[in-house]
Formats: C-alpha cells, sequence, structure tokens
C-alpha cells in the first residue's frame, strides 16, 4: 500500500509539486553526497541518472526520460561486483525514479546507508594511514542521516511501504 503523504497533487495526493521538486533536489544530494565511494569510476549511467533528475525539476526532461534513466542506473547495479557501487547505482536509480514517483526517494536514503555502511577496508584509500574525505563521510554522515530521516539501524526504511521488502533483495 502506497504512503498517499507521497502521492502528488495532480494524481489526487497532498504532495504539492514544489516539495515534489525540493524532495527529487534532495534524493539527488543523498545520491552525490556517497558517489565519492567510486573515485574516477563512476558508470556514465549513474551519473546520467542524477543530471536527468535535475533537466526534470528545471522542466528539461519527461517523466519518461527519468524512468528510462532510472532502468539504465538499475541495470548498471544488476553489472557491478562491488557492494558499495551495486548501493550507489541503486541509490542513483531511485533518485531519478522519484520524479514519477516520489516514494523512491526513501530508496534513495536506504541505498546510501547501505553504501556508508560498507568496511572502512573495502573503501578506496587515497592515503596510507589517514582517514580520507570518504571515509570521514561514512563515519559522521550514516549516524546522522539516519537519525535525520527515521532509520534506526541498516536494516531498511521503517514504513508501511513495499519498499520495507528492499532488505530482502540484492
Amino acid at each position: 500500500m502506497r504512503d498517499k503523504r507521497f502521492v502528488a497533487e495532480h494524481r489526487g495526493g497532498p504532495l504539492p509539486k514544489e516539495q515534489h521538486f525540493q524532495l527529487l533536489q534532495w534524493a539527488c544530494d543523498c545520491t552525490e553526497h556517497v558517489l565519492c565511494f567510486l573515485g574516477d569510476s563512476v558508470d556514465d549511467r549513474i551519473q546520467n541518472a542524477l543530471t536527468v533528475a535535475k533537466e526534470w525539476i528545471i522542466g528539461k526532461a519527461t517523466v519518461g526520460d527519468d524512468r528510462r534513466a532510472s532502468v539504465d542506473a538499475i541495470h548498471a547495479a544488476r553489472q557491478l561486483i562491488d557492494a558499495c557501487a551495486i548501493a550507489i547505482a541503486r541509490s542513483a536509480g531511485h533518485a531519478v525514479a522519484t520524479a514519477h514517483m516520489a516514494e523512491h526517494s526513501l530508496g534513495v536514503a536506504w541505498y546510501a546507508l547501505k553504501a556508508l555502511k560498507v568496511p572502512v577496508n573495502q573503501l578506496r584509500k587515497k592515503e596510507n594511514g589517514r582517514m580520507n574525505d570518504c571515509q570521514w563521510k561514512s563515519r559522521t554522515s550514516s549516524k546522522a542521516l539516519g537519525k535525520q530521516r527515521g532509520f534506526e539501524c541498516m536494516d531498511g526504511p521503517r514504513t508501511s511501504t513495499p519498499l520495507h521488502s528492499m532488505q530482502h533483495r540484492r
């Protein structure tokens, strides 16, 4: 069952267009925050998803464009091996999908937190023995973002939506 708070006004729900834009911008910001974990190897489909999402906010992309970019980002996730990269690709896919269904923004936060949870020894260290920027973000942001968005742990969003079953997917 969908959370009615995420249904857009033009579909009979309470979510004003301006807040839908803000939610999509937040979703993009959340995904961009963890992009540094990919280093210089950001898949073009992940970057394109974020670009298309931002274009939708300013009226330069259609919901169809957003859906295609979302499918491409999720397809990229399926082709990746690294757990952190998979979570980031899925976060980007949900970010751009927020344009056609605002509830996808919950998936953005969940997958970004999942990317932050990857053990430090799997992160790409730029400097030996010193904490780099991504490691610092991992240690400080996961707790702050989790508390801000109502997450108690990494088991998934506290919601009655179908997204709760995402914790069982790969």
